[in-house]
């Protein structure tokens, strides 16, 4: 007798989240959106923060509007004040913390002989401080709930360099430096600590310049086609969950083979 068994339709529970309670910056557009609208569909409890209130409301709504559990947050993320706001937020609602995604970060073009004071402060604070600051006030939440798991949002140009951001660059590859740092030192406490390198990623807000240049990054690239946010979200997806419990300090490009040349 041959039983066939489909993972659909086994009488098991197949969200990859299921009651996980998430915390995703800058959610309110791009590959935080994305992680975001994901993360409810697998089952878990969305906490969205985004310095744009009503972006992010948005997406709640959305994810809410789908049968989801989501709540927004305004949060500027180079704010240590903001994280305890987000985290008393987080713990009023549903009691624990399980995964961190780190997202926000701005990307500002500046050749070396160009940067100012304030413009490598700024670089800093939002792509680096925040993700200091987020996983500081994590860590020993999900010490209490017995681990969790961080993914920090990086880029390529931590792995290859990127002409003309010098700023952008340098603070992408201490996410990722960061990201190495914490995975060894909490290891035993049961908590991964990933980050993902996104690479020629079309979305929203980089849509128009991907366009304008497209033939240009398709040469880089080794797949037939840019990716897309919900790609990279998929990726997230896969570090943030128990499929991925061995795993922690690793460096996952989504990059359409950028690195691979």
């Amino acid at each position: 007798m041959i039983v066939r068994l489909s993972k659909f339709n086994c009488g098991v529970n197949q969200m990859r989240l299921d009651q996980k309670v998430a915390v995703i910056t800058g959610a309110g557009s791009g590959m935080g959106a994305s992680e975001a609208i994901l993360f409810a569909k697998e089952g878990a409890k969305v906490i969205l923060t985004d310095i744009n209130l009503e972006a992010v409301e948005a997406v709640a709504a959305q994810i809410v509007a789908a049968g989801g559990e989501a709540i927004a947050v305004k949060h500027n993320v180079a704010s240590k004040e903001d994280w305890t706001h987000v985290y008393s937020v987080t713990i009023e609602a549903y009691g624990k913390l399980d995964i961190l995604v780190n997202n926000a970060g701005i990307s500002l073009a500046t050749p070396f002989e160009e940067q100012t004071e304030e413009h490598w402060a700024r670089t800093y604070a939002i792509n680096v401080n925040s993700v200091m600051y987020g996983m500081q006030q994590a860590i020993p939440l999900m010490e209490q709930n017995k681990g969790g798991s961080i993914v920090n949002i990086a880029s390529i140009s931590a792995l290859s360099g990127m002409a003309g951001a010098g700023a952008y660059t340098a603070s992408k590859g201490a996410v990722r430096s960061i990201s190495k740092a914490a995975a060894v030192d909490y290891g035993k406490k049961n908590i991964r600590v990933n980050s993902v390198y996104p690479g020629y990623i079309v979305t929203p807000m980089s849509a128009p310049h991907m366009e304008q240049y497209k033939e240009h990054f398709l040469a880089k690239i080794a797949l037939p086609e840019l990716g897309k946010a919900e790609e990279v979200a998929a990726a997230v997806l896969f570090l943030a969950s128990d499929e991925a419990n061995h795993i922690t300090g690793v460096e996952l490009p989504v990059d359409g083979g950028v690195t691979a040349k």
